[in-house]
């Protein structure tokens, strides 16, 4: 069936959902809805959308099953990790340090589905004000428009499977074990509301401090995306976060949301906040920084050798690795001084042993000031530094080296009386930072004038990232339905490998030698007994005629009778005939004929049981 986006008798069959149910998907993109409807089509076993609108008025049950499938709930804890990562380290210390310690944190997880990014959220904030803060501040509303879903979130109650994306110490700090799953926490769990919510048409909830809402807006058109946008940003607090999933971007959104991390995609609102804040939330992630990462390497390098304060840094291993021209000039040091260690250069001791300060830094992980250090030039001028000695440490503690700045505040001490001149310099100072600001924020708009003009490419890559999102979603549906039913085939085949053995074991405690042939005489069971006696074993004639083999039976006396049970004639006969055996030995067999009956009454072999 065709998934053209202007079908008549789809658009009739969502205004029948809509008018009869209340849920209103018209919002939602055509190619996806249509593809999730005919996937449920198929499962009943109809092939046209007026036929299943007549479907669904005889079977009002059938509305469940239509959700369940339309209502993607593909969710999990911790998902899509690193985005979570960022989240943790960089956005809820913000929330923790610029909200007093008696202020609220309203959290909204939108799109919630069965809880699973609720009780993430529960536990990251755990982690990060303490059990007794979160209880008293923490509020987190989540809300989804299927109300089996919020059923299970509510109950809080997952499989042993479900955890595998938090750690051991987590789920032992916040969850209950049962015999088969797990509890979140009944304490913590107050502080957590869910509640029927359809993003389309109720009233947002207001004062948010973060907004939660992860791989949903991709479901709806871009008409719809801006609509729930706008809500959003009601709903927001001024510098209130934004956390999306990985297929959102929201790059035609820039008047109202603006990135904080584009690449784990969280962005802020864009309200009523000065220019100094507005700069900090822009800079980790601004456009400049996106079209010119080559450009600033080599500004801030230029920056460096070029700073108006002498200054060297110092790695790990005490070897002076870099020293601006400043810094050069004023202590004599070549390039070659460059990569030699610090103990053998004089600026190590002069104008102030270095070294005792570094190793402090190093063990107390903090910087070290010095003030008013006196220093002969080789001009031979006395001046007056500040030594400010900074450990340089990675994002995970790591130590790199220090940075060692030498501040000249000759003219700071020489003008210490004049403090009217030097306020006039500060308000200049502060003028001056305004003006730059301001030529920031011209710049960053010419740069979005020039981001519009890639908009419609963006929109086309964004719109494709969606559906394959969509189509990864059914298919992770699909595997899970695969791998129940992979389970089922399991358990048959346990009870199969058990219904042979029992076979087995029968045929071989029978004291007489069985054989069972099909109807064209091929051996098909040939028991431990038959081997025994004929000296031939199972494998050896499996599947040969039985009156092809030489086993010193006289076979040729039983063909009427294995023709007579084939034909139905006799439910069973009995022969004795004279035998050798494979030692050589004569004896007098009593040979049993019986048809072999399937269920259905048909003949499909015989059965044959010998006894000496």
């Amino acid at each position: 069936m065709s998934l053209q986006s202007n079908n008549p008798e789809f658009e009739a069959l969502l205004e029948y959902i809509k008018r009869s149910r209340g849920f209103d998907f018209t919002g939602y993109k055509r190619s996806s809805l249509m593809r999730r409807v005919l996937k449920r089509m198929q499962t009943v076993g109809i092939e046209d959308y007026k036929n299943y609108l007549d479907y669904l008025e005889v079977h009002p049950q059938e509305f469940i099953q239509l959700f369940n499938t339309l209502l993607i709930n593909v969710t999990s804890f911790f998902r899509d990790r690193p985005a979570w990562d960022y989240l943790t380290e960089e956005l809820i210390p913000i929330l923790t340090v610029y909200k007093d310690s008696h202020q609220p944190i309203r959290i909204w997880s939108a799109g919630c589905a069965s809880g699973e990014e609720a009780y993430t959220l529960a536990i990251i904030l755990c982690e990060a004000l303490g059990i007794d803060q979160f209880r008293e501040r923490v509020k987190i509303y989540a809300t989804d428009i299927d109300e089996e879903a919020l059923v299970q979130a509510r109950l809080a109650i997952y499989p042993i499977k479900a955890l595998e994306g938090i750690s051991p110490e987590l789920v032992v700090k916040y969850f209950d074990r049962t015999e088969q799953h797990y509890i979140f926490r009944k304490d913590l769990r107050r502080s957590l509301i869910f509640g029927r919510h359809n993003l389309t048409a109720d009233a947002p909830i207001s004062r948010i401090d973060l907004l939660v809402c992860r791989n949903t807006l991709m479901y709806f058109n871009a008409e719809t995306q801006t609509k729930i946008l706008t809500r959003f940003h009601f709903a927001l607090n001024d510098g209130g976060f934004l956390f999306l999933g990985k297929a959102e971007m929201l790059l035609t959104h820039t008047n109202t949301f603006i990135p904080v991390d584009l690449k784990r995609r969280v962005f802020t609102k864009v309200g009523q906040i000065d220019r100094r804040d507005r700069l900090l939330t822009m800079a980790p992630n601004s456009n400049a920084e996106i079209h010119h990462l080559t450009t600033q390497f080599y500004i801030r390098e230029a920056a460096f050798d070029s700073g108006s304060q002498a200054q060297i840094v110092i790695d790990i291993s005490g070897y002076v690795i870099l020293a601006n021209e400043h810094a050069r000039r004023l202590f004599n040091l070549t390039t070659k001084d460059l990569g030699r260690p610090l103990q053998d250069l004089e600026i190590s001791y002069r104008p102030v042993e270095l070294r005792s300060y570094i190793e402090q830094a190093y063990t107390e992980r903090r910087s070290m000031s010095l003030a008013d250090i006196e220093w002969l030039t080789p001009a031979n001028e006395i001046i007056y530094l500040d030594v400010l000695v900074v450990p340089l440490i990675e994002t995970n503690g790591n130590l790199l080296g220090v940075t060692v700045s030498f501040i000249d505040v000759t003219r700071s001490k020489r003008l210490k009386k004049e403090l009217q001149q030097a306020s006039q310099e500060l308000e200049m100072a502060y003028e001056e930072l305004q003006s730059t600001n301001e030529e920031l924020e011209t710049t960053n708009e010419e740069l979005q004038s020039s981001n519009e003009e890639l908009e419609t490419i963006n929109e086309e890559l964004q719109s494709s990232n969606e559906e394959l999102e969509t189509m990864n979603e059914e298919l992770q549906s699909s595997n899970e339905e695969l791998e129940t039913l992979n389970n089922e085939m399991h358990c048959r085949s346990e009870e199969l490998n058990q219904l042979n053995t029992f076979l087995e074991a029968i045929l071989t405690s029978l004291r007489g030698a069985v054989i069972v042939l099909n109807r064209d005489m091929h051996i098909q069971i040939w028991n431990c007994m038959a081997e025994d006696l004929w000296g031939l074993r199972s494998n050896e004639v499996q599947g040969q005629h039985f009156l092809n083999l030489d086993i010193g039976l006289p076979s040729e006396q039983l063909r009427q009778i294995f023709r007579s049970c084939l034909a139905g004639e006799s439910k069973y006969q009995e022969i004795k005939l004279d035998t050798i055996n494979r030692r050589g030995k004569t004896l007098q067999c009593q040979i049993t004929c019986t048809p072999l009956m399937s269920r259905d009454k048909e003949i499909g072999g015989v059965i044959l049981v010998i006894q000496v």
